[in-house]
């Protein structure tokens, strides 16, 4: 495993995951959130903590993808896979929220669920591109 590449790769990994969820939350689900404001209600939170933590997970991933690179796909159709199989868990956790939330909409389950495999399957790609394979 060549570490430099498998952190270079988590990096951009989770820079490109944390755009994408900036504009899918923050742009496409902005108006959706703006119709809930009594379950939507939060400091704003700084870009910094966003950042360490998309790091934090891409650089895991990337991890992990690494290790199992041999497994996939060479180039961006296998690192797209590996991210689409790596986003499955967090889709379906997003599906506690309806569970716990007071008021929480069961549709917004499907659409964080949905966002956060599409977030996972970018970053996979990024990592695809980035880490070739064979």
């Amino acid at each position: 495993m060549n570490w430099s590449k498998t952190l270079l790769a988590g990096v951009l990994a989770g820079i490109a995951m944390m755009i994408a969820n900036f504009v899918m939350h923050g742009i496409i689900m902005g108006p959706t959130y703006g119709r809930h404001p009594d379950l939507f209600v939060q400091e704003e939170g700084g870009i910094g903590g966003f950042l360490v933590v998309a790091l934090i997970i891409g650089i895991g991933l990337a991890i992990l993808f690494s290790k199992t690179r041999n497994s996939w796909a060479a180039g961006l159709v296998g690192g797209a896979t590996f991210g689409l199989i790596a986003g499955i868990a967090p889709f379906f956790n997003n599906f506690y929220d309806h569970m716990i939330y007071n008021g929480f909409p069961y549709y917004l389950s499907w659409c964080h669920g949905g966002m956060d495999l599409i977030a996972y399957v970018i970053g996979g790609a990024v990592m695809g591109l980035v880490l070739k394979g064979d």
